[in-house]
């Protein structure tokens, strides 16, 4: 009877994740798929799409100014997931062992700046980092920055700035795990003679190890295809792969070469991903086999 009914829900399934399957495939799949055959069109004169097929395209990619763009985005990208996932840990922790009235509070402190305009929140910032605002004449005084020195439009304010903008998507991921945790076992760490830091490392950071993948992933993805920070806070040096794809589509009508340049960034963030998936299967294909 019991089997019955498994293999009943099981021939439901596919009825359950259809809704959401054609959600993905009509506004994810489909899309992508425009895109990277776009990157195949030549561009036309008046800013459309022209007729035909080429590889001229592609070949435009060979810029010597892209590589250096593109270093520049990743190295970004990867500081800022760095940054976001050293701060959002012991945030988590502490919210998690926090009381259960604290924690509703905790919470809304990380959401607020959800409530206030993205843009808003970065000309906030243009404010702080001015060459004449207070934060820069503190700094001068105390000789940590040069007095004709500037704290905005370089790599350094983007990094900042792109840390504060992804730095609420890490804590939320992270408190949820957190929240799951048995911190009994914690105490059970120290009965057995770990240290602190090790009990952390070694029994803590495991057992949340899918809310560090989900922050890994949601602030490392944005933070690769960010435009607007760059543009307001970095200036023409501190350029990423998102200035590019939007000047190509804005400034210069050139979808082709926007599209070119989005399958470029869209294959920096999915052949990563899907290598460290198959790693990760693989691994467990090795576990399981010699579990058995």
């Amino acid at each position: 009877m019991a089997e019955a009914r498994g293999l009943l829900e099981r021939r439901h399934e596919p009825w359950i994740t259809l809704p959401s399957f054609l959600w993905l495939v009509l506004l994810f799949m489909v899309p992508a798929a425009i895109v990277f055959a776009i990157a195949f069109k030549p561009s036309d004169p008046f800013g459309g799409i022209g007729a035909g097929w080429t590889l001229q395209t592609l070949r435009s990619l060979g810029d010597p100014n892209y590589p250096a763009i593109l270093w520049r985005t990743i190295w970004l990208s990867v500081a800022t997931t760095a940054a976001c996932l050293l701060l959002a840990t012991p945030t988590a922790y502490f919210m998690a062992r926090t009381s259960a009235s604290v924690r509703p509070l905790l919470v809304l402190a990380v959401i607020v700046p959800f409530w206030t305009s993205f843009l808003v929140r970065i000309f906030a910032w243009k404010v702080v980092l001015h060459p004449e605002g207070i934060v820069k004449h503190a700094l001068a005084a105390l000789h940590l920055v040069p007095q004709d020195g500037s704290l905005l439009y370089h790599s350094g304010a983007v990094l900042l700035v792109l840390v504060y903008t992804e730095l609420p998507f890490a804590i939320l991921p992270l408190f949820a795990a957190a929240e799951k945790f048995d911190f009994r076992l914690l105490e059970a760490a120290r009965d057995l003679g770990a240290g602190p830091l090790r009990t952390f490392w070694s029994v803590f950071l495991p057992g949340i190890r899918r809310g560090l993948l989900t922050a890994t992933l949601v602030t490392l993805i944005p933070a690769l295809g960010s435009y607007v920070v760059p543009d307001l806070v970095g200036g023409p040096t501190s350029e990423m792969l998102g200035n590019k794809i939007a000047q190509r589509t804005f400034m210069d009508r050139n979808l082709p070469h926007a599209s070119a340049l989005s399958a470029l960034l869209a294959l920096a963030v999915l052949v990563p991903s899907a290598f460290a998936i198959t790693l990760a299967r693989g691994k467990r294909g090795d576990g399981t086999g010699g579990a058995a």
